[in-house]
């Protein structure tokens, strides 16, 4: 049984959502996202907010049944504050800028790395090594945040590279004479 899936997600004040089917339309002060739910679900909106039940009691449905809330959740989230990832970056000469829509970033290559930031995504650079990147969908904001992090991920050995802020980086002993 989902712990998750039973709670009625409430919707905040200054957010509006609409339920045509299986598709979850919700507006807010960000913007607006869209999410068509899987068949196993089904989805009402009451007075306590909207609420996922599975269809029937199989294993897929239960499964879909939590992830669908989530899903839902993330929406309304999206729509009024946003979500935001972290980046450190560390190393000698290791740095980051923005060019215009792109982001520049220097790793430690011959050439610099130019990361075009896709529409619906706000990249900003405080320090030459934080990176925050923000935006409406969790899914892309985690999407852009992995793909700046994998052009040099951080290294066991000194720990330089891009990492999220707060990660943990299991450190190595270098080799001994």
């Amino acid at each position: 049984m989902s712990r998750i899936g039973k709670k009625p997600i409430e919707i905040a004040k200054g957010v509006t959502a609409t339920i045509n089917g299986q598709e979850v339309a919700v507006k807010g002060p960000k913007g607006e996202l869209k999410l068509t739910l899987v068949d196993d679900v089904t989805v009402s909106q009451g007075e306590g907010g909207i609420t996922v039940a599975p269809r029937e009691d199989t294993q897929r449905c239960r499964a879909m049944w939590g992830l669908s809330r989530t899903l839902v959740q993330n929406l309304i989230t999206g729509v009024s504050t946003g979500f935001t990832k972290n980046l450190e970056i560390t190393g000698v000469g290791y740095r980051a800028a923005l060019q215009g829509k792109n982001l520049q970033l220097n790793l430690g290559f011959s050439h610099e790395v130019l990361y075009a930031i896709p529409a619906g995504i706000e990249v900003k650079v405080g320090k030459p090594t934080e990176i925050s990147v923000s935006g409406m969908d969790k899914q892309q904001v985690g999407q852009v945040a992995a793909e700046i992090r994998s052009y040099r991920e951080p290294e066991p050995y000194k720990g330089k590279g891009v990492r999220y802020a707060g990660e943990f980086i299991f450190r190595k002993e270098g080799k001994k004479k």
